[in-house]
Formats: structure tokens, sequence, C-alpha cells
């Protein structure tokens, strides 16, 4: 089907300046892949549809290696000029190595590039946590910046990926310049082509579903190569999100999405001596589902050996900002994560930050079910009741060693604040509350070394306004 890859020759790599005019309507950036490997990254990029022969050659260390899996997706939706999302797999990848890359259109080298193999489970490493981020405001491009100059080895972001909707030119204008530019400005860095990004699906990545009002969106299924390895259920609508299309826009939607839709919603992901779960918070995903819940908890189990277990997703369940406190549907998994011994837990969709003391959590039964809109059909959340332990002795810094699950809520990367007037009122948090930051958009950069954990919140201002440790 792609006989246009052919075997590579090995060439010494030019620089920038010898580089052909771009070609690309996004350039290309790494991804964690849809197979997941530790040892391998996927690149993509963005054309216009075109009969062009795309290549990829890859140098690691002293040794030369070809790009020999690839495929291709063609996004030919409406409200966009048709274009082609090309993948090409970098397999045995050095563990933590520097190595670099370029993109050869019709034998003309378009773009080089260094990028970083992810981690062994003995090299230590770091990553960026930060959501709620394109909404192409000053400051998350100020975080960008700040974030490239920390040096992560990935970027995690816990939903909202673009505003409002979801859409390929949201992306196109919000995304792509700022997380994948040329230079490391107040307007961006080249974050995406030498790290990978992993994401969870928010709200406003995956709610506007209507594909005949914007039949560019859900373009979270075009864009990102992430594991396929989520659950397969027999209730689909309880589990994945729908969508509602014409039989032309549904078959175009399909066609761009390729194997991506839905399963890509939830996945687990191993990342030096981590484990990651990445599942979707949205209301429409009904978490009393048992078989939603049988496969997180096969999945934390079979992490039993890893030395972190971490967990994204988009929703809060344990907020103290008044915006969204309604939406506690998360709360459910408080007992599943106990029982596996989860680390920390990575939400945003609450747009600043806050840190929960290490709790326990006891729900009262399955939660009450809120329901509104003018159709009075559409899920809000669920009010999850319970009863929590706290752990108020742990401070990170004399006492290290938490007793539960600590949750941080890092939404404040770039969309409006939420609740700037709670910060410095600490009796309008919830108990189970430690730190609130709601005056500065932010992000959380976390240092792993070995049983050592260490969080940073870092403002657009270049601040530190929390850090804990933590200490196995």
């Amino acid at each position: 089907m792609f006989s246009k890859f052919q075997s590579l020759a090995i060439i010494l790599l030019l620089p920038f300046c010898a580089l052909a005019q771009n070609p690309f309507l996004a350039k290309p950036y790494l991804q964690a892949g849809h197979k997941g490997d530790r040892n391998s990254l996927e690149l993509l990029w963005h054309t216009t549809d075109s009969a062009a022969t795309w290549e990829v050659e890859v140098a690691t260390g002293e040794r030369w290696s070809k790009a020999t899996e690839y495929s291709v997706n063609k996004v030919n939706v409406k409200n966009v000029a048709p274009f082609s999302v090309y993948h090409a797999v970098l397999n045995n990848l050095e563990s933590g190595k520097v190595f670099k890359y370029r993109v050869i259109e019709d034998n003309k080298i378009v773009f080089t590039s260094e990028g970083q193999a992810p981690k062994s489970i003995t090299q230590p490493y770091s990553f960026i946590a930060i959501g709620d981020i394109g909404a192409e405001k000053s400051d998350q491009k100020k975080l960008a910046s700040i974030a490239y100059g920390l040096h992560p080895d990935f970027v995690a972001v816990p939903g909202d990926i673009v505003y409002e909707n979801g859409l390929v030119s949201e992306y196109t204008k919000k995304f792509w310049p700022i997380y994948n530019a040329d230079i490391a400005d107040s307007n961006g860095a080249p974050l995406m082509r030498k790290i990978p990004f992993i994401a969870a699906v928010g709200n406003h990545d995956a709610d506007n579903n209507d594909l005949d009002k914007y039949p560019d969106g859900l373009a979270y299924y075009y864009f990102w190569a992430q594991p396929l390895n989520g659950p397969k259920v027999a209730d689909f609508a309880n589990a994945y999100p729908t969508f509602k299309a014409s039989e032309t826009n549904k078959n175009a939607f399909l066609n761009a999405a390729g194997k991506a839709y839905p399963i890509m919603n939830h996945f687990s992901y191993d990342y030096g001596n981590a484990h990651w779960l990445v599942i979707d918070a949205d209301t429409y995903v009904d978490w009393t589902n048992k078989e939603l819940l049988d496969w997180v908890k096969q999945d934390l189990q079979n992490a039993s050996n890893a030395t972190w277990r971490f967990v994204m997703y988009h929703h809060p369940g344990f907020n103290s900002s008044r915006e969204h406190f309604e939406q506690q549907q998360m709360r459910l998994l408080a007992p599943v994560f106990e029982a596996a011994k989860v680390d920390v837990v990575f939400n945003g969709h609450v747009h600043n930050y806050q840190r929960s003391y290490p709790l326990t959590f006891v729900p009262d039964r399955k939660g009450t079910l809120l329901v509104g809109g003018k159709d009075n059909k559409t899920y809000r959340g669920r009010v999850v009741n319970g009863k929590w332990t706290l752990d108020k002795s742990f401070d990170g810094v004399a006492n290290k060693k938490p007793k539960g699950v600590i949750y941080i809520v890092t939404g404040a990367g770039g969309a409006d604040l939420y609740n700037p007037e709670q910060t410095n009122d600490p009796d309008s948090w919830q108990k189970f509350t430690s730190k609130f930051f709601a005056t500065s958009h932010s992000l959380s950069y976390v240092q792993i070394k070995d049983n050592t954990f260490k969080l940073q919140q870092v403002t657009a201002e270049g601040k530190v306004v929390d850090s804990f440790e933590i200490v196995k």
C-alpha cells in the first residue's frame, strides 16, 4: 500500500540552511506511538494532499537505522482543505539517548531535528504536566518557553488540548505554532519535535461531537498517536464518545481517524520506572460500568512492579474551586487507585493549581447523577459524597512518605483562570485541599530519580509557588 516508501540511503545530515522550502502544514513532531513501545517513538507530520514521496532517516549515536514502518491518514472533511497526516515509527532507539532525524520529500531534505529517546527504568527523568492549554493566550506561550528551558523528557496534558471545539482549524492557530515553534521565545518553543507529548481527552476535545455543525471537529483522533490498548466494552456509549453526522461526514471522519477512534480515549503507557494510566473522565463515560472498572483494576494490577504509578484524566474528583465543583464522578475510582497504590493523579478542567492532602476515600453508593441542559438530557456529572481520611502529617519536606493518593489539579496552562479570589481564602477550600493557587497560569515540573519524586509548580512569571517531595 505504501510502496512509495523505499529503503533509505545513509547520508550525512545537512544543516537547516540547506533544507528545501517548507512543505508542511504541521512540522514533524514526536508521539509515544500507537504501539506504546519503550524503545520507539512515532513521528507525525502534516502536508497538503499530494503525490510526494516521503522518507525518514534516523541516527542514534554512531549507528544509523532506517525508518521502515509508515502509514498515512487522509483528512478530507468540510471546512478545511484536504491534507495528509503521515506517521513514521522510529524503532530501536537507545534509552535516554539523543538521536537525529530528518524528513525527506522527493529526495530533498525538508526537515531535521534532534529527538530524545524514552528513558529506561534505571534512568532519572523529568516531565511537565500542564492542562487546558490551547487557548492562544500570552501566558500559554510563555509557559511553553519555560517548559522548553526546563528540558523535560516528555509533556503530559490532562485534557482540553485546544479551545473551544477541538477543531482542526484550532490546532492550526492555537497549538502547533506554540508547541512546535522553530525557536523558543515568548511566542512558543520547539518542544514537540524533540520530545513526545501524551494527552488525555478533555471536554473541549470530545464534547462538540456534531460533525454536521463542526465537520473538522474531534481532531484529537487525527493528530495524536498514543497507545491503542484501551478497553473493549459491550456498552460502547457509556465508555466512549459518540457523534452525530450525515453519512458523508461520518465516513469522512472515520476514514481520517483510522484506528484511533474510539480506542485511544483510554490507554496506559510505561515511561522510565513509572506506569501511566490515562483515561477519559468526561461526563458521557459511566464509571459505574463494571467492564470499565475491571479494565482499570487489571491495568493497574499489571503494573504492580512499577516504582511509580500515575493516573491522568481531565475532570478532577477532588476540587475546591467553585467552578465545576459538582462534577465529582471520578471520586468513584478512588478506592481502585488506593488498592493499586497509585501515587499521584493529575487532572485539568479547573483552570488553576490545587494539591490535595494524601487521602483515601470511601464513596457512598454510586453518587447522584446530574442531568441538565435545555433538553434536560445533558449529563453534568455526579455528586459523590463519602468519607475521606487525610494525611495532614505529610508536608513533602520533613515528612515525605504520604499515606494515600495525592491529587493534583494542573489546569492553569493557558485558558482563563478560575476563582483567583479563592487563593487567599482557605475557608473556601474543601478539607482535602492542601494548596490552592489561581492568580497566575502555571505548570507542574516533576523530576524522578529512582524512588524520589519532586514536584515544583512554576508560574508564567517563572516563580515557584509550591513544591514537595515523595520518597519511597
